[in-house]
């Protein structure tokens, strides 16, 4: 079963590491096969990192976009989950739970625990705040989840 999502005018999306735009008006689109995509909200950029758990959604996100530099970032992550458990020891469950996501390679939905994180419960990576949610699927799970 395909997956649609909608983006809005001007919205990006990048999927598989190729950004795509939307133009002046809205426009569906269906992914037929595994993807690894993000809508234009859910990217980190490097200069909004102010803490500790943005850093560590940051370097899931790259693992994540490119596969082909996740032996590096894999490392990075794992230094980065250890400076996060020092400074957040009430987040451990939480932190466990990121770390199988990943070792599972399952990358999206440890990007979605990881943003729970975020001081002052924003959870949106991008500038608008808003949900990832009407992008998914209706349990919320990317492509490369639902696809074998």
């Amino acid at each position: 079963m395909p997956l649609k999502f909608v983006l809005r005018p001007n919205e990006k999306v990048i999927i598989n590491g190729a950004v795509i735009g939307a133009g002046d008006r809205p426009g569906s689109f269906f992914l037929y096969n595994t993807a690894n995509f993000l809508r234009g909200r859910e990217v980190l950029k490097e200069e909004q990192i102010d803490c500790i758990e943005k850093k560590l959604y940051f370097v899931i996100q790259l693992v994540y976009i490119f596969p082909e530099d996740s032996t590096l970032n894999l490392q990075r992550f794992a230094s980065i989950l250890e400076e996060t458990r020092e400074a957040q020891p009430d987040a451990a469950k939480t932190l466990d739970e990121i770390a199988r996501l990943v070792e599972g390679r399952n990358y999206y939905r440890a990007l979605k625990l990881c943003r729970k994180l975020f001081k002052g419960g924003d959870g949106g990576a991008g500038n608008d705040g808003d949900s990832p949610s009407e992008a998914q699927a209706p349990d919320d799970t990317p492509m490369t989840d639902r696809m074998p």
